[in-house]
């Protein structure tokens, strides 16, 4: 690697305390910097920039300004045998997840299975970090959230749901779990803010303009399209799953209600819900029938024949690899991030993570 390369790519590890560092400065408790921190690092460090690191200005200005409690009370408001309602008390969504998501193994180790409704959470990040999470423990994972609206329905011309993500982990025997995270809009729009901030166009058939037409100028995005392309009504009725189990069960904001993201208003909390659920494997069957049974699926899978100059790979297979990557390299951020970090650094009074 060339010097000045060298100088671009900025270590995991000093993204990671600048990180810290800025919440503290702007006044968020140690268990708030800690998860969104993480959430951030999950992003960045499995190749998920959309989610990661880009968005600490944002969280800056949102807890600045009122809109995230940058000292919550989180608490369980209402619960039934393996099931739980978790307040946060407008969290960092981060916070909220991980919270939740400590819960819902716990009740799942009781029980099984556990599963916990959040309300009044915030943006969380990457919906990948909560269920890697439970994974790791050796619980399947899953998460819900909406957010605001962005995305148009099939053939529609009006924004009505979030990028409503769904995220799947599942315990393996190998080195890494089987990781699904995924936004039901065909790109999630903090992508579009990335492909501005490269000076790139567009994949086809992602965003559409205020005609619901297709478009790949990030600048005359105003919807995203719904994942699936011509079979887009898949994706918005998955959309419509996440909607159901993040919003309507939780008894929070349909995402047509959900203040949007970049503001104006950074003081009033945004009022959103989220869902996570956790599954025991050994609830079910033996754990050693479990873990055959995912070897074989998993190596059949890597194994399976590919095109010429293609390869088969599992969910969360590319996301190892960018992150064994980026644990020897580092990072190159993209231009706004990088200027972002400059402007934190010099008002909050931090050392920049880069040179």
């Amino acid at each position: 690697m060339l010097q000045d390369e060298a100088r671009a790519h900025v270590p995991l590890i000093l993204l990671d305390r600048f990180c810290r560092a800025v919440f503290a400065a702007c006044g968020a408790d140690a268990p708030t910097a800690d998860a969104a921190t993480r959430a951030m690092m999950h992003g960045t460090r499995y190749g998920v920039d959309s989610h990661g690191v880009r968005l600490l200005d944002h969280y800056v200005t949102a807890m600045q300004g009122g809109r995230i409690n940058r000292t919550p009370r989180l608490r369980k408001v209402a619960g039934l045998g393996a099931v739980e309602t978790l307040d946060a008390d407008d969290a960092h969504g981060a916070l909220a997840a991980y919270t939740a998501m400590t819960h819902a193994t716990e009740l799942a180790t009781q029980f099984g299975i556990g599963a916990v409704a959040i309300r009044n959470t915030s943006h969380f990040g990457p919906a990948g970090a909560y269920s890697l999470e439970a994974a790791k423990r050796g619980f399947i994972g899953i998460t819900f959230c909406n957010s605001d609206s962005f995305v148009r329905l099939h053939d529609g011309a009006q924004r009505f749901h979030g990028t409503n993500p769904i995220a799947v982990g599942v315990p393996s025997t190998g080195d890494n779990p089987w990781l699904l995270d995924m936004a039901t809009s065909s790109i999630p729009y903090n992508r579009v803010l990335l492909y501005r901030s490269l000076g790139q166009p567009l994949p086809d058939a992602t965003a559409s303009d205020e005609g619901g037409h297709d478009t790949k100028d990030p600048y005359a995005a105003a919807m995203l399209a719904p994942l699936g392309g011509e079979f887009g009504f898949k994706g918005a009725a998955l959309g419509g799953v996440a909607e159901i189990f993040s919003a309507v069960l939780t008894g929070m904001k349909l995402s047509f209600d959900i203040a949007s993201m970049g503001g104006p208003d950074f003081s009033t909390p945004r009022g959103m819900g989220a869902f996570v659920l956790a599954l025991k494997p050994e609830a079910f069957l033996e754990k050693s029938v479990f873990e055959g049974a995912m070897t074989r699926y998993l190596d059949s899978l890597r194994n399976s024949p590919a095109r010429e100059g293609a390869r088969v790979m599992a969910p969360g297979d590319r996301e190892w690899e960018v992150a064994a990557e980026r644990e020897r390299q580092g990072v190159v951020l993209d231009p706004a991030t990088r200027q972002s970090f400059a402007d934190l650094a010099n008002r909050l009074g931090i050392t920049q993570p880069f040179a």
